[in-house]
Formats: C-alpha cells, structure tokens, sequence
C-alpha cells in the first residue's frame, strides 16, 4: 500500500500520550462490510452499511474500491453521472484513475493523492482509470467518502481541490510504531491540507505489529474507525477488528486503535480509516446521487438534471457519453 509513507518514524512529530483526564472513546457499534460493485463493475465494499445515518452525520456514504490486482483489460470506471448537495472526497492508495467534469474541470490521482470534490448546485462527472492502465492492469485500491453538505451551503458553486500525497501532514504515535497520514481537518496539532465545509477530520493511520494509537479526538466530532485491511482492537475494551469492519465510536476525547501481533504475511500491519466531524442534524432527503433535505428537492435536482442544467457531456474525443443517473 504505498498511500505515502517513511522508511523512518522517528523523524516526524510524535503525538503525545493522552492526559491521565481523557476519556477514551467506547465502541457502540461494529459491522462488517458487505461487497459488492460500482459504476461499470468495479469492486467495493460497502463501509457504512447497516449503521444509522445519525451515528454516520456528517458522512454519508463510503466504498473502499478494490483491494484488487486487475489483468489487463479489466480495470473499470464509473461513466458520466451527476452530483448536487455535498462533497465526494476520492482518497487513492494504489493506482490511477482520472477525474473530468462538465465545467472543464478534471486531473488524474495516484499513490496518496485525493481529489475533493464539492459537487454543490450539480454537475456532471466520470472517473475512470487511464487507457495506459486498463491496457496493462495493476494494482487499485481507494475510498470514496461522501460528506454532507448543511442547508445553506447545498447550492454553492461546485469546485475540485487536488491533494498531492507529498501535502498530507505526516506524524507518529508516542511509541513511534504508527504512521498518521491526516488528509483533513486538524488531529494532535497535525493540519490535514483538505479544505472542508463541514468541520471534520480524516486520517489514514498504518501501525505496526503491536503498535498502539491514542488519538486525540474534538469532542464535539463523532468519530468512526474503518479497516482497511490487517488485524487488531479498538476502543478501551480492545473490541477486535479485521479487514471491512467498521466501528461507531461514542463520546470522549481520545481514539484508541491497537494491532495484532499476528498479521497476513502480505500486509505490513494494520491499516486504518479513522473519520469524524460535527455533525449537521438537519433532514437529510437522499435519492441516487443526491442528497438534500426534502424530497421535494431531490425531485428538483433530478429534474435540473434531465433538463441539462447540471451541464452537459463534452465532447472529448474518445471519452464515454453514457449518463447514469445513481
């Protein structure tokens, strides 16, 4: 998984161990993620299934893409389809895939990169993995996080931030075994380079064999962990994880993450997902590829969107102009 990493630890900031006065965060929730696929056929698993959406707010929805090792002429996309009322935010581990959309804007991410994107009023877009790539296959893996947007920031003007991995904010844990990637928000004194609506953070944390994380965390934020892949604990009561499950934690101030001595030969360790923000607590109308308030304003966005007022494919020589609605 190479995300971005360090040969050595010891040369980034170390985050403190917790005040004897912190509340380590419980685990309330554990679920396993169900697979399944997405857009022309690729693999996910589905992160957030069968947890509330109120124990999810702000987030709304999240697929870990891959792990898979495609042979040549496998690898798949998603064609062009529309977004209105929130962000996605599309974090690559390993791989390619590019990014277009209907206003011109687009790019490519790769090994740590993330492309954050503020879909807002609506627009059209497509990812997709580059022709180079499904010609020779390799290896992909990646998350999508859809993040919510409140009320009065739905309709704002859809933008894109492009986050190199060489400006994720990189520091250890106090026993030095832990690699903490923050990609946004701001986690021990460590200030992802994602710019956020909603107040949140998002860390991607790989540790070692036997390495402990005590994570200081808002304690106006929720917080969830997700594994990535590896083995190990969560939580003060050491609820043990594996590869796809989820874990809704409740109140407190610090998230505490523990790997397993034992681990696939495959796997350096444990890697995690941890995520959280403040949530919104407005209705939350939620239909395909739009997320909004009320119903009737999912029916607007569908009817913007059959209108052609969420833009329109361009015309790029050699690019799909297949329209998916969900």
């Amino acid at each position: 998984m190479p995300a971005i990493t360090v040969s050595d630890t010891s040369v980034l900031p170390r985050i403190a161990a917790p005040a004897l006065a912190a509340v380590p965060r419980p685990v309330v929730q554990r679920t396993e993620a169900p697979s399944g696929f997405e857009g022309e056929g690729f693999p996910v698993r589905r992160a957030f299934a069968g947890v509330d959406l109120r124990r999810l707010d702000p987030f709304i929805h999240m697929d870990q893409m891959g792990e898979v090792e495609y042979a040549p002429g496998e690898p798949k996309g998603t064609p062009w389809h529309p977004h209105r009322g929130f962000e996605t935010v599309t974090y690559i581990m390993d791989g390619v895939f590019d990014h277009q959309d209907s206003q011109g804007g687009g790019g490519t991410i790769t090994n740590g990169d993330t492309q954050w994107m503020t879909a807002g009023s609506g627009l059209l877009h497509i990812e997709a993995p580059p022709e180079w790539l499904v010609t020779q296959g390799g290896l992909f893996h990646g998350i999508q996080l859809w993040v919510n947007l409140p009320r009065h920031q739905k309709l704002v003007t859809p933008r894109y931030q492009d986050l190199r991995a060489s400006s994720v904010a990189l520091g250890t844990s106090s026993d030095g075994g832990t690699l903490v990637r923050v990609i946004a928000g701001d986690v021990a004194g460590l200030e992802g380079p994602g710019s956020t609506h909603t107040p949140m953070a998002l860390v991607h944390a790989t540790l070692a064999p036997t390495a402990a994380l005590d994570l200081p965390w808002p304690a106006e934020f929720n917080a969830l962990v997700y594994v990535l892949s590896g083995e190990g604990t969560v939580g003060p009561d050491r609820t043990p994880v594996g590869t796809g499950n989820l874990v809704v934690l409740g109140a407190g101030d610090v998230v505490s993450v523990g790997a397993s001595r034992g681990q696939e030969s495959r796997l350096p360790g444990l890697d995690v997902l941890v995520l959280g923000g403040r949530p919104i607590r407005e209705p939350v109308a939620w239909a395909g590829p739009f997320v909004m308030n009320t119903r009737e304003e999912v029916l607007q966005a569908f009817e913007d969107f059959e209108g052609g007022r969420m833009g329109r494919v361009p015309a790029v020589h050699g690019a799909p102009t297949t329209l998916q609605e969900g």
